[in-house]
């Protein structure tokens, strides 16, 4: 199947990632809001068994045929696994460093993306001018977090908890990137997401049992309303929208994007849970809109 792939970002591009962003950072609330209630591997496994019941019914619905032999189940196989190892790697690590700590160090993927995708595609090479608002765009965002490396130590075993915050960073990028080298570059999105939501959740699920940490009983609507959100609206449309637009937009472009979503999630924070807005923050906005232009500019 031809892809028709586009050189730049247009409207509507920009439109969906930009709402892919604001959806992802909204999703750190919910899932803490869950907490409480629900821990961290059976947040991550559920979500993706359900959300991949979604895909599969959604898909039915359009005909869209999700079992031929393709040629992508090797890709497929793949980027369920960096799928898996990346939220594991995030839930994990959350046990050892603060989340802010954390969200930084998970925002190394759009450097990853920059690097690896002009030996996938020559055409997404990226200027030094381009770099370089990759590079401001990341160092505001770390700005903005920068409280997090300056308070208490999480314990003795914070090094463990960054380090796989970086795993976590280089494993979304890799999963990018394995897409667009893979057969999956030509598949549909809904095939694409499948494979990562039911290898994931298949992975994740078992996990949780294994945590040790039981599901309750009962479920406060906090609990029901956030696992809902995380499943229908994040793990099932903006996924579903991610991957439509990672194959037939530049990736090094839409992932430059994704740094918003750290920012959005401080916005979302201040005003559902009440956090202050630092001046940190508005560098941060300042930075991450320069970065994004410098990289989406036209090239002369």
């Amino acid at each position: 199947m031809t892809i028709d792939r586009k050189t730049h970002l247009d409207s509507l591009a920009v439109f969906s990632i930009v709402g892919c962003c604001f959806l992802w950072g909204l999703n750190q609330v919910a899932a803490k809001a869950a907490l409480p209630e629900i821990g961290p591997l059976w947040q991550a496994g559920l979500r993706s068994l359900g959300g991949a019941l979604l895909v599969w019914g959604w898909a039915s619905l359009r005909g869209i045929p999700l079992f031929q032999r393709d040629g992508t189940l090797a890709g497929g196989v793949a980027v369920g696994l960096l799928f898996a190892a990346e939220f594991a790697c995030i839930f994990i690590g959350l046990q050892f460093t603060t989340a802010s700590r954390m969200v930084v160090f998970l925002y190394l993927a759009p450097f990853v993306v920059a690097l690896g995708m002009p030996f996938i595609a020559g055409v997404e090479r990226l200027s030094a001018w381009q770099l370089l608002g990759l590079a401001i765009a990341f160092a505001a965002d770390a700005w903005a977090f920068a409280e997090g490396f300056t308070k208490p130590a999480s314990g003795p075993h914070q090094l463990v908890g960054d380090a796989l915050g970086v795993a976590a960073g280089v494993l979304w990028g890799a999963t990018t990137l394995a897409i667009r080298a893979s057969r999956l570059s030509s598949a549909s999105a809904e095939k694409t997401l499948l494979y990562q939501l039911a290898i994931a959740g298949l992975l994740l699920t078992p996990a949780g049992m294994l945590s040790g940490a039981p599901l309750p009983s009962s479920l406060s609507t906090i609990a029901w309303s956030s696992m809902a959100f995380q499943i229908v609206v994040v793990a099932f449309v903006s996924f579903l929208v991610w991957f439509w637009l990672v194959r037939h937009y530049p990736a090094t472009r839409l992932s430059s994007f994704t740094l918003l979503t750290p920012v959005f999630g401080l916005l979302l924070g201040a005003l559902l849970l009440h956090e202050p807005i630092t001046p940190r923050l508005v560098v941060a906005l300042i930075g991450v809109s320069v970065g994004i232009y410098l990289v989406n500019r036209p090239v002369r």
